[in-house]
């Protein structure tokens, strides 16, 4: 990932530092990581703890510095939000905000997140169809809400990204999710490949084929003027390149790489909203994971891999967040890519290296392979050689380690 003054090397300094500010939110959304709650919880880092907290970002150094996610709950709870944004953007540090989309965010305060100098907004709308939306935020009226802010957000020139949630309630609705972003002009669609978390429940879950044909159908998405990115579905960067690889190369990539039904029926209502795909895929494929590039600090001060994988690694009252991220050894093993089970054999483990979240929630083991993977390691290494592909000098392709057996972690 490059940024501004060189490139970040991920065992030394992260791309993304989630700060969960608050546990406090208006919203009661169903599949809430964070069980927010109207009220904040006792133990939150005080303005004092949280400037010292922006101060130990601030020592991963700057070339480029990382990016600071205040996150929640909702960080427009905090009365001391302002605060810190100015603070951090006073020690170089890269500043986005996650607010969720209640009363508190109005046209003024919209203006003000401008005025201050936020570098992106991330923006929750799990469904296109509103209805769909409501549901899961628990409150009706949320996606008209939702859709307001995020035109103002862009009228006002804060460049904004869109979660959306991909779910057993939310896939049928991709397509309207994906056209009306599209029409909307927002530039970034990040897909939330759901994890069993908070109050997210496993059943919400989709099958592995079904996560495979959700990555499909957003490498598709990104050939309509939308930049892709995943949360905890980094399957979809191994699609992504394999597909962009096969079809440079005039194959039918989607047949050679066995997409299934549910594929095929959200393609085809996609292109019934917008016609066929009119632009090269616009994807991004940077070889962050939870604890790779990617660290979280809680609401109390825990440093997690990620918020959605509370494997708690230390805390920032008593230790360096750079110590921490620098030197834990689980964090060390994800960032080699030391990992179990297919995840441990796959030539993409270093690119994908499957969702440590996922994995640690589904078998209580941050290194498992992830469950939500059909992916057989080896299969487009032999694919390519059959094709006559020379894939030797690839850069994202580790060589595959040939096994009969797969060590599969036992569930907990």
């Amino acid at each position: 990932m490059h940024g501004r003054g060189g490139r970040l090397d991920f065992n030394r300094r992260p791309l993304l530092v989630f700060w969960e500010t608050t546990k406090a939110c208006m919203l009661a959304c169903r599949h809430c990581r964070a069980e927010a709650i109207k009220e904040a919880l006792p133990g939150e880092l005080t303005t004092e703890e949280g400037l010292n907290l922006i101060d130990q970002v601030a020592e991963f150094g700057t070339s480029p510095p990382p990016i600071l996610v205040f996150t929640g709950g909702d960080p427009l709870m905090r009365k001391d939000i302002w605060q810190l944004i100015d603070y951090a953007k006073s020690k170089g540090l890269r500043v986005a905000l996650a607010p969720s989309v209640t009363p508190l965010l109005t046209e003024r305060v919209i203006a003000r997140i401008a005025d201050v100098g936020v570098d992106a907004v991330s923006i929750s709308l799990d469904s296109g169809v509103a209805e769909v939306h409501d549901s899961i935020r628990g409150i009706k009226g949320t996606w008209e809400r939702t859709v307001w802010a995020i035109k103002k957000f862009i009228d006002y020139g804060v460049r904004v990204q869109v979660n959306t949630l991909v779910s057993r309630e939310t896939v049928g609705t991709l397509p309207e999710t994906i056209k009306l972003l599209v029409d909307l002009e927002v530039p970034v669609l990040e897909a939330f490949y759901i994890v069993p978390v908070g109050r997210a429940a496993q059943e919400m879950m989709l099958s592995p084929q079904e996560f495979e044909d959700v990555g499909h159908l957003l490498y598709q998405a990104s050939k309509y003027g939308l930049v892709v990115r995943t949360t905890e579905g980094p399957s979809f960067r191994r699609i992504s390149l394999t597909r962009m690889l096969l079809e440079k190369k005039g194959y039918d990539a989607e047949n050679l790489l066995g997409v299934g039904p549910l594929y095929r029926s959200l393609k085809e209502k996609l292109e019934k909203l917008l016609g066929p795909p009119r632009e090269d895929p616009r994807i991004s494929t940077v070889g962050t994971r939870d604890g790779k590039g990617i660290i979280f600090v809680a609401y109390n001060g825990d440093v997690n891999p990620s918020g959605f994988m509370p494997y708690r690694l230390g805390n920032v009252r008593r230790e360096s967040l750079v110590k921490i991220y620098r030197e834990n050894q689980v964090l060390r093993k994800i960032r080699a890519a030391e990992f179990k089970g297919r995840c441990g054999v796959c030539e993409f483990r270093d690119i994908c290296g499957g969702s440590r979240a996922r994995a640690y929630m589904v078998y209580g083991d941050p290194l498992a392979e992830d469950p939500a993977c059909p992916y057989k390691p080896g299969t487009f290494t032999q694919l390519a050689e059959k094709l006559g592909i020379d894939v030797s000098k690839l850069p994202y392709l580790l060589p595959y380690r040939e096994q009969e057996r797969y060590i599969l972690p036992e569930k907990r």
